[in-house]
């Protein structure tokens, strides 16, 4: 009804109607969020998995939880949070046991797939000493997760992910200088005329690349409001640092991981790199993110932990680069991340690879032909000994056959045994029953064939 009192019992459709405070603030509207998952990405330790399993297994007792929660980084790196490890239920440190002796059923596994490539005596392995090399766990105790493990595992990983970032550099340079020694091999590969077609084909590609949008700097006012715009869809005229920030925490831990940082990145990387085009390689848009995510680590992580926290995000919004940065500059318009001397030091150890592998390669084909040439002579030798087995089989049937046919005479008639006459004349001169008389007073005389001739010896 209008007055607003009641409303009919069954009204007809749009006759109630929500009651409307006009003098009441206008609420703040956040965007939907997508239901939030976890994500497993990968650090790039070759103990990833048991790293990411020991973590998840420990968040689950709720004094770790706590404890992990409200410690700093130096608490982490120094090892004291490893000792609340004897505090935890009985089931994490079961389920924490089971999860050690799990890996190193695995790296004894490696192990024994590395040195079966290269043992080639047969020599026995002693997995406990070859266990030592991996800095992750304890070897020595190989059934039970203790606190010294924990403290390992902690300070092997800080050490390798402080290094992750220099190796992937380097294995970038080396992913450049070997794109550019084949394309040189390439050119040297053409004649003269095709050799000029294809410098000015890939000089149009190089220039083909460079035109694209500018690239905001990462970190900066303006790159963030493109993606609070075009990503989250909010109007960039109400842009706000904290909103922005629970919005990317992706996993809702508080704080922002190089992943998460990474991401924020995809809108400025797009404006360069198109996978469906020729002149954009995928593998220098990865070394472009890379360098994004550093410069905004080096300007935003205070206390170095590789974690941006909302205090850290929100002060690096009062600094003037935040709002007034240097332009950014991609990998074209800096110089090639190698030097021409670097370059060739690289192929001169390409050259003794390839050196390395043609011999190797020589080799297998010399131990091949051998194979097939004692194959060839196992083969003959089968067959002769096959051969002979049937020959021999014969002998023997025809042997068994001679040996079961009656005898006969010079003339191919029967020929029989001198104890056959002595059983005739025993019979001869063995007295005669008289049932025996009887029947052969009754049955006539059989007179003996007359073409039978009866040989006595």
């Amino acid at each position: 009804m209008r007055d607003g009192t009641s409303c009919p019992s069954n009204p007809p459709v749009g006759c109630c109607h929500v009651p409307i405070n006009r003098n009441a603030a206008p609420q703040e509207v956040l965007p939907p969020q997508e239901e939030k998952q976890e994500e497993s990405l990968d650090t790039g330790l070759y103990y990833d998995r048991y790293l990411r399993e020991v973590i998840e297994v420990l968040e689950t007792d709720p004094h770790f939880r706590e404890k992990l929660q409200t410690a700093n980084t130096e608490d982490i790196k120094n090892g004291r949070l490893s000792k609340e490890l004897d505090l935890v239920g009985h089931h994490v440190r079961t389920r924490l046991d089971e999860l050690k002796r799990q890996e190193i059923s695995r790296l004894r596994m490696l192990l024994k797939a590395k040195l079966d490539s290269t043992n080639t005596l047969n020599l026995q392995i002693d997995h406990a000493s070859l266990l030592k090399q991996f800095e992750h766990l304890d070897p020595h105790n190989q059934n039970t997760f203790e606190a010294k493990d924990l403290e390992l595992l902690i300070a092997t990983a800080t050490k390798d992910l402080e290094n992750y970032d220099t190796e992937r550099h380097e294995e970038f340079k080396r992913y450049e200088m070997l794109k550019e020694h084949e394309r040189r091999e390439y050119l040297r590969s053409l004649d003269q005329e095709k050799r000029e077609k294809e410098e000015e084909r890939q000089q149009q590609l190089k220039e083909k690349h460079r035109q694209h949008r500018k690239v905001n700097a990462p970190g900066s006012v303006a790159q963030l409001q493109e993606v609070w715009e075009e990503t989250d869809g909010l109007d960039p005229q109400e842009f706000n640092p904290k909103t922005f920030f629970k919005l990317h925490d992706s996993n809702g831990d508080d704080v922002l991981d190089e992943q998460e940082l990474e991401a924020l990145f995809t809108k400025e990387l797009e404006k360069v790199y198109d996978p469906r085009n020729e002149e954009d390689d995928m593998t220098e848009m990865e070394e472009e993110r890379l360098r994004m995510r550093e410069r905004i680590m080096m300007n935003v992580d205070i206390n170095h932990d590789r974690l941006v926290s909302l205090e850290e995000f929100l002060r690096s919004t009062e600094k003037n680069e935040f709002s007034s940065p240097k332009e950014w500059e991609t990998l074209d318009d800096k110089k090639p991340v190698y030097s021409e001397a670097e370059l060739q030091q690289f192929e001169a150890e390409l050259q003794e690879k390839e050196v390395e592998l043609a011999q190797r390669a020589e080799s297998l084909r010399q131990e091949q032909e051998l194979l097939v040439d004692r194959g060839k002579a196992l083969e003959a030798k089968r067959k002769e000994y096959q051969q002979a087995v049937l020959e021999m089989s014969q002998r023997q049937r025809n042997q068994k056959a001679v040996e079961e046919k009656p005898p006969s005479g010079p003339n191919g008639e029967l020929q029989f045994h001198p104890e056959t006459n002595k059983l005739e004349e025993q019979g001869a001169k063995a007295p005669i029953s008289q049932d025996v008389a009887g029947e052969a007073q009754s049955n006539p005389t059989i007179e003996p064939t007359q073409n039978l001739q009866l040989q006595t010896f």
